[in-house]
């Protein structure tokens, strides 16, 4: 038998979560078969099967989130060769081991801390020696925190497993009991005064609920704390003149418009990032567990807004491909990530990335790095605004850049002279193609 395990499906993933079993428990597999569709912190992905045989096991239910390196299955060579379930979970869902630290400290705890040691065991659970109830290594450490006695909750999960949500439910139960009057005693026959009733629940006025949380969301949301927290930002802004911009974009589109292809202002905007990588290399690269890394591939990533979140598939090679080739792999991984699709190695190696927020009528705003990449362009709107040229006001099209850098790997001279080259290069755009 094999076991199936969570693959790593992009380079920042950290756990996966089961979206869809393709292939059910007694299914023939063959080489190559979708096994089962596992969301990301990018995009929705299949994971297909390196050998034949049978799918004999499931370990981990739909909408579970399991680690990295975790069993989600087995194959086995016929469709009866059913390994027995230990009992134990040999792999705990991805809710339950989401804290690794916590899951490994109750993996590692003695059955008898699994409840706190005045706590008696339950009257079906046969005292001291009786069996434990199915748990999780996060659950047993939950109810240690919260003081529950864990042999006294009812599991939800597979099997009444007790899992993290039956913790946290039990948790909130017993400070609703707290916070609730106390019964009047049995001798005291008076009603108790109004003053000791129990005050009608607290209402702030927003009218709230709690929306389901997407694994993408939830690595979007851990991913940029992390960067606000540990990567030291600091911000250079430019405005450029983008009339001699916009006359370029015309004039190429002119000339594509029998192919079907059509530029974009972004397109433009990405291949000069490329070009201006290239004179400044020391931008293109990142700060990892105190290494300086030089990358000598240019590959600019581009932010992609969806449905989930924010995703940043990357054109590897930028600086090699054409105009054409970037708007049309742009759009076509753009609509991959819309849809969900994108492969591993399409949104993984990307050393710069650019946002672009202009098509909202943003005027500027500043983007947070994605690491390990040491900066950010951030892309506001094309705005009409009076300027002196020539000592005469006039009005121009204007586009307002931001460069985010980290500190770390870059210094502030060396960005500023790569927002220097880029700005120039965009205001003589004809550099772009040369």
């Amino acid at each position: 038998m094999s076991e199936i395990q969570m693959p790593r499906l992009s380079d920042t993933m950290e756990e996966g979560v089961i979206s869809t079993w393709v292939k059910q428990v007694g299914d023939k597999v063959a080489s190559g078969d979708v096994l089962v569709e596992i969301e990301t912190d990018k995009a929705v992905m299949e994971y297909e099967a390196y050998e034949d045989g049978y799918l004999v096991k499931q370990s981990v239910s739909e909408g579970d989130t399991v680690p990295i390196g975790a069993v989600i299955g087995v194959i086995g060579g016929s469709p009866d060769a059913v390994p027995e379930d230990s009992g134990s979970g040999g792999s705990e869902p991805a809710e339950e081991a989401s804290d690794s630290a916590g899951a490994e400290e109750g993996a590692s705890a003695p059955a008898e801390e699994s409840a706190p040691a005045e706590a008696p065991a339950p009257s079906s659970g046969g005292g001291e020696d009786g069996p434990r109830p199915r748990t999780s290594p996060l659950a047993r450490r939950l109810a240690r925190e919260y003081g529950l006695d864990i042999n006294s909750i009812q599991g939800s999960g597979p099997k009444g497993r007790i899992v993290r949500a039956d913790i946290e439910a039990a948790a909130k139960d017993g400070a609703a009991r707290e916070s609730a009057p106390a019964a009047p005693a049995a001798q005291e026959s008076r009603p108790a005064p109004a003053a000791a009733q129990a005050a009608p629940a607290f209402d702030d006025g927003r009218d709230s609920e709690e929306l389901k949380v997407s694994n993408v969301r939830k690595v979007i949301a851990r991913r940029l704390t992390e960067s606000k927290q540990t990567v030291p930002h600091f911000y250079l802004r430019r405005t450029i003149d983008a009339e001699a911009l916009k006359g370029f974009r015309g004039q190429i589109n002119e000339q594509l418009a029998s192919t079907g292809a059509k530029i974009s202002f972004n397109d433009l905007i990405v291949k000069a990032c490329a070009t201006a990588l290239k004179l400044h290399p020391a931008v293109n690269t990142s700060w990892v567990e105190d290494k300086l890394l030089q990358h000598h591939r240019i590959n600019v990533g581009v932010a992609v807004a969806v449905d989930a979140g924010l995703v940043v598939p990357v054109l590897h090679d930028t600086d090699k491909a054409t105009l054409s080739e970037i708007s049309t792999r742009t759009r076509e991984l753009a609509g991959k990530a819309r849809d969900g699709k994108l492969k591993p190695q399409e949104m993984s190696g990307g050393t710069f990335s650019v946002s672009n927020l202009g098509m909202f009528g943003v005027d500027s705003f500043s983007a947070v790095i994605n690491p390990p990449e040491a900066a950010i362009l951030a892309v506001g709107a094309m705005r009409q605004e009076p300027v002196v040229v020539d000592g005469e006001v006039v009005v121009r099209n204007r586009i307002s850049l931001e460069l985010s850098v980290d500190h770390r790997a870059v210094d502030g001279a060396v960005g500023a002279a790569f927002l220097k080259d880029l700005a120039e290069i965009l205001e003589e755009p004809m550099r772009i193609i040369l």
